[in-house]
């Protein structure tokens, strides 16, 4: 992991295409800013891993419980 310093209104560069600036500092809060190209996904940590999870949750389910749903979803 890359650790760095910065101050309010600093910015980091990730490759070409992406900029993390420090907006704001509130005592132990920070605001930062990302400028990404619409392509790229941005998620906080807690929202990623909670998509990730119901992802997993999701591939597991089985063929005949998909059809079953399948089936509800063509009637509407």
């Amino acid at each position: 992991m890359l650790v760095l310093t910065r101050r309010s209104e600093e910015a980091v560069r990730v490759g070409e295409d992406i900029k993390i600036t420090v907006v704001e500092i509130k005592g132990n809060h920070v605001r930062l800013g990302i400028e990404a190209p619409a392509a790229v996904p941005i998620y906080r940590e807690e929202i990623y891993e909670k998509v990730k999870a119901e992802n997993r949750l999701s591939s597991g389910i089985s063929m005949d419980a998909f059809g079953k749903i399948k089936e509800v979803l063509i009637k509407k």
